[in-house]
């Protein structure tokens, strides 16, 4: 009795000191309350957060950066008039590169190219089989039925002409539709014109040195020289878009609009179709049927073969000579083609975009510009980038002219036989083409580049990476 009563009492004193206190014991537990759901509900809101965070991640302009993050691949095969390519790149949602193995690029190529074979469509398309195999076993099985695949065929398919390259492009999408496990359609296989092959490379280019996202005038000029076509691109700003002129077909600008990491640029871009280094010799040595060529060395006679037509070649008795090679390149170039008509023009009545705000002051020149200076001794070849001088390829040419081809087996040994004989005349063509074509000082400081270093490897400097940035933007 004595324990029940004073059991009582206590739950009586108990309930008068809750009813005392109520007020700041509900001051108290109403906060306390709030932070349990608070701390209940963070895990979901932290996960949803993340997850637009993450969804949101490729359109930021940051280069380099660690993000745990879906990987995309991408297959580009570069079929150009002296040989076919492939390219695999992977990509993290920011659209930085990322490691295949050891390297950020997987590359492989093979010649001829796929016009060599214009008169059999079925074994042009069966040659591209040791490339497609290679990517395959680069892209992982799980992912192959969501990886683009695109063949962008180039100048020396857009030589042929439309029935014979249209037959060849067929034959391709039939190849793919057998022999690929990768994503594609129709419209993976075309003929790319040099107005988006010039735009690919500025895109590549201005990648991988980090500046997309940043200003126009911060960005450098891209010029490509490739066989059948060189390619000039840089940006401009919206005021000198505004003012392009038209093509002369009035069918098209010299303007292509870009939007870039965030930013819209104006692209001055024109392609020079049949300037490429192949189709300028087939110009230089037609000019001079059945006759000694000034641009051939010394000691060589054959049979040159371009665009399925064989030119006879051979040297005249006294030698090559730089001079007289020069006068046949501007011939070639046809410098005085066409008086300009809206401002400065490159060559042909061609507009030059009114320079770019000084892009063309930072120039990138690659491909054949980069080869023949590597083969001719310009820099160490050792080096994927090397900053040369217009002028430098006038002394090179004159040094090459001078040599006999037996002495320039030994002398240029980076020159393969079959363009040894046309070491001079290459030369003295790309000196043209800068001076006389683009309108280059002979001092101007000018980049050659092969591949740019991108975090801790070296990339190939070329239009398909810009086709593969694309092409994984337009399936993200």
């Amino acid at each position: 009795m004595l324990k029940r009563a004073r059991q009582q009492q206590y739950n009586e004193s108990l309930s008068d000191t809750l009813h005392r206190y109520r007020g700041v014991i509900l001051i108290i537990s109403v906060p306390l309350l709030i932070i349990c759901l608070v701390l209940f509900l963070m895990p979901s809101a932290r996960s949803s957060s993340n997850d637009v965070f993450l969804a949101n991640r490729k359109y930021l302009p940051n280069y380099g950066s660690p993000v745990p993050s879906l990987k995309s691949y991408a297959v580009v095969f570069d079929a150009g008039s002296s040989g076919s390519r492939v390219h695999v790149f992977c990509f993290d949602q920011n659209l930085d590169l990322m490691h295949i193995d050891h390297e950020l690029e997987v590359f492989s190529e093979l010649k001829p190219g796929l016009s060599a074979n214009a008169k059999h469509p079925t074994v042009a398309a069966d040659t591209l089989l040791p490339l497609l195999e290679k990517a395959e076993k680069v892209v992982p099985r799980s992912m192959r039925k969501t990886t683009p695949v695109k063949v962008g065929a180039t100048a020396g398919l857009r030589q042929l002409g439309t029935d014979a390259s249209e037959r060849i492009l067929q034959a391709v999408k039939d190849f793919l539709k057998v022999k690929s496990s990768l994503m594609f359609d129709d419209n993976s296989v075309t003929v790319l014109d040099g107005t988006q092959e010039g735009a690919y490379q500025w895109v590549a280019i201005n990648y991988l040195l980090k500046r997309l996202g940043k200003k126009y005038n911060e960005t450098v000029g891209v010029v490509d020289l490739g066989g059948g076509s060189v390619q000039m691109a840089y940006a401009i700003s919206e005021t000198e878009a505004a003012t392009a002129p038209r093509m002369s077909n009035g069918e098209d600008t010299y303007v292509k609009e870009m939007s870039l990491m965030g930013t819209k640029y104006y692209l001055y871009v024109h392609s020079y179709l049949n300037y490429g280094l192949l189709a300028a010799r087939a110009k230089i040595l037609g000019t001079l049927k059945n006759s000694d060529n000034p641009c051939v060395l010394s000691g060589y006679n054959g049979v040159y073969s371009y665009g399925g037509i064989d030119y006879k070649v051979s040297s005249p008795p006294s030698g090559s000579s730089m001079n007289k090679c020069r006068q046949e390149a501007l011939n070639a170039l046809n410098v005085n083609e066409t008086s300009c008509s809206h401002g400065k023009c490159t060559f042909g009545g061609i507009s030059n975009g009114g320079s770019g705000g000084g892009q063309l002051k930072n120039l990138f020149v690659a491909s054949f510009f980069y080869d023949r200076a590597a083969q001719a001794g310009l820099f160490d070849a050792s080096k994927s980038v090397a900053k040369v001088h217009p002028i430098d390829f006038k002394e090179a040419a004159e040094r090459v002219c001078a040599t006999k081809l037996d002495d320039a087996k030994s002398r240029y040994p980076r020159a393969d036989a079959s363009n040894l004989p046309y070491l001079c005349m290459d030369l003295v063509y790309e000196f043209t083409l800068l001076v006389n074509g683009f309108g280059l000082d002979l001092w101007q400081e000018i980049t050659l580049v092969k591949k740019i270093k991108y975090q801790d490897s070296l990339v190939e400097a070329a239009w398909p990476l810009g086709s593969a940035i694309e092409l994984v933007s337009a399936t993200s």
